[in-house]
């Protein structure tokens, strides 16, 4: 037996010559198929006495995984503990909340009498109509909680003119409502108790997670959208207001966090496009459905955001734990800021209410934007990253976010509308030539305070030089009409918004029903949910 084996072996083994690892594994691997037919005592000596290769001596034993699930994030759990336990006793925060679903609301109704628009809204399948399902403002559908939640979601953002709040992440809070109606609403068709003060509640608490998670943490820095916070704050709410416990609705978050995330690039030159109108709509949609799923079993992810190489930080985030300036409460509703005046990105809505003043200015003179020479804007940090463009605009979207053009526009005809984006307003050559004329420059000092809690300003200068060399005086502007420090003048005006944004769509009798409940803030906060979505349905 032991000649055969030996025979079997190459003849470089046989006349000792020097052993390499190849042949080493050879011998091992022969050893062990043999087992006891090569007993101690008869194994070849010298010639087979090796010694274990040192590759073989530094190899892992064992370098499974751990299957134990450890215990739950620490953001998941204070998120979830934040939905089910924060009692809401902030009078501040449920006024701002009632301006602000009085805003939001008919700022979907004005989305809806855009085309484009209207064309992505109503049910998957032409004439499905869901019983007890969510009925959608300003239209006759009535669809499904999670196709309901991408309508009503994407008709608020459609107009970027809906609220807002900046920090180290942008983006605007009252998105979340989308999910929080459509449930709301298809809940209380089905016979649950759901009032309007239920929803406004819902509303500060994820204003308060999509802006807490905002102060510190910049998701645009690594190419995310602020959409995923949307997702994440619209699934914590829903999923309590399902009835889903502590437990599942951290599982729920987890999903959150775990689901695809939206690239920024469709809001930035060169793949500006019409996604980032209806991208919120969609984060609302998937925040539903996450939470059906899991109110139906589906289980989390508990480390979701810690696991090594797996998890959100070391994937999206550059392997860096969020940070937090405060604990969850009611901060971010009572500082949100409210798009007034002008249907405009945010960052640019004190340049454009600059440009209005020097606007005037000019016809003051007896002059017009055609005695410009030169235009320089001071502004933040953030409005030189995400809106100075430079170079054509290819469509409504690239205009409403190039800080250029809606400066320029108005200095050429005293306004600024939704109207103002769309191709045919675009056309006329002089917005073009002004706005080879502007010049975009960060001012420090604008960026410092953008970023004070006690602050948050979002400040502007434009200086204005005309052709015979006339230099207007700089006109600065650090608080739009729509932040909280200009909020006493603002609500008369947030009104007036929302008056007219119902009336190309309700007869006189149905408009003064709706004011009826909008000025009564007692009778708005008990009014059950179906009955307030049904004030704006139409037959």
């Amino acid at each position: 037996m032991l000649s055969s084996a030996r025979r079997s072996l190459p003849h470089t083994l046989r006349s000792r010559a020097p052993v390499t690892r190849v042949q080493t594994a050879a011998i091992a691997s022969i050893s062990r198929s043999t087992g006891p037919l090569l007993q101690p005592s008869l194994r070849p000596r010298s010639a087979f006495a090796f010694k274990p290769a040192p590759f073989a001596r530094n190899m892992s034993v064992d370098a499974a995984e751990s299957a134990v699930r450890p215990e739950p994030d620490k953001v998941l759990q204070d998120i979830a503990d934040y939905v089910h336990d924060f009692k809401i006793d902030s009078p501040l925060a449920l006024e701002t909340a009632r301006l602000c679903l009085i805003d939001t609301i008919g700022c979907g109704l004005e989305g809806l009498r855009f085309p484009a628009c209207a064309n992505l809204l109503g049910p998957v399948v032409e004439g499905t109509v869901v019983p007890n399902g969510t009925k959608v403002p300003g239209t006759n559908y009535q669809l499904d909680p999670i196709r309901g939640a991408f309508n009503i979601g994407t008709q608020i953002r459609w107009l970027d003119y809906n609220d807002c709040f900046l920090a180290a992440e942008w983006g605007h809070p009252s998105d979340n409502l989308g999910a929080i109606l459509a449930v709301a609403d298809h809940l209380s068709r089905k016979g649950q108790t759901f009032t309007v003060g239920d929803v406004l509640e819902a509303m500060i608490k994820a204003h308060e997670i999509q802006g807490g998670l905002a102060l510190l943490n910049s998701f645009n820095r690594v190419g995310l959208d602020h959409v995923v916070l949307v997702k994440v704050a619209s699934t914590a709410v829903v999923s309590k207001m399902l009835g889903l416990d502590r437990a599942q609705t951290i599982d729920a978050i987890s999903q959150a966090f775990a689901d695809g995330q939206s690239l920024r690039t469709y809001r930035h030159a060169p793949n500006t496009g019409s996604r980032k109108s209806w991208a919120a709509g969609d984060a609302c949609a998937r925040a539903v459905n996450i939470a059906l799923l899991v109110q139906r079993g589906e289980k989390g992810m508990p480390s979701v955001l810690t696991a090594k190489t797996w998890g959100f930080y070391d994937v999206l985030f550059k392997s860096k734990p969020f940070e937090f300036q405060m604990p969850f409460g009611t901060y971010i509703m009572e500082n949100v800021l409210f798009k007034i005046s002008y249907p405009a990105e945010f960052h640019a809505q004190t340049a454009v209410e600059a440009a209005h003043i020097l606007h005037n200015k000019l016809k003051e003179m007896g002059k017009s934007s055609d005695d410009i020479k030169s235009i320089r804007i001071r502004t933040q940090e953030a409005a030189m990253r995400i809106i100075n463009k430079k170079g054509p605009l290819d469509n409504f979207a690239d205009r409403d976010h190039d800080i250029n053009y809606m400066v320029a526009y108005p200095l050429i005809f005293g306004e600024l509308t939704s109207q103002s984006y769309t191709d045919e307003s675009a056309k006329d050559p002089r917005i073009d030539v002004l706005r080879a004329k502007i010049t975009c420059v960060e001012d420090k000092q604008f960026s410092t305070e953008y970023h004070e809690p006690s602050k948050r300003s979002i400040g502007n200068a434009i200086t204005v030089e005309l052709n015979d060399g006339t230099v207007l005086e700089e006109v600065e502007i650090e608080y739009p009409v729509g932040h909280k420090r200009r909020r006493q003048e603002g609500t008369p005006l947030l009104l007036q918004k929302f008056d007219r944004h119902i009336k190309p769509h309700f007869d006189s009798a149905r408009q003064a029903t709706i004011q009826k409940y909008v000025d009564d803030a007692e009778a708005l906060y008990k009014l059950p949910v179906d009955k307030f979505t049904d004030l704006f349905v139409k037959a």
